[in-house]
């Protein structure tokens, strides 16, 4: 017999835990932020992560994503009163490396 659990009562984080070491972001911004990055630059969590220990600032991509936070966030404020007009997709469209041109014409 199959059970199914509501969401509510799966742990937070996929199961871990709470997240620790945060330095910008809210615990509640957390998650979304992070699907924003899947999406945004194409990677999974252990591109900027180490397995294991999400809270580790080993990985250099993990304080470069923290900087680039602040960027967008800065960006959003100053010139769009706050308002989300810039993301991480505005400039990498699903690479982790962003281009500074366009492909050449073919």
């Amino acid at each position: 017999m199959l059970f199914l659990l509501p969401l509510a009562a799966l742990p937070p984080q996929g199961g871990r835990g709470e997240p620790k070491n945060l330095k910008i972001l809210k615990p509640e911004q957390v998650m979304p932020m992070m699907r924003s990055f899947t999406t945004g630059l194409g990677v999974k969590c252990d591109f900027c992560h180490v397995s294991g220990d999400f809270s580790s600032d080993d990985k250099r991509t993990k304080l470069t994503a923290r900087r680039m936070i602040e960027m967008v966030g800065q960006i959003n404020t100053n010139n769009f009163n706050g308002r989300e007009r810039v993301s991480c997709y505005t400039c990498h469209h699903g690479e982790n490396e962003p281009k500074s041109a366009p492909p050449a014409a073919q």
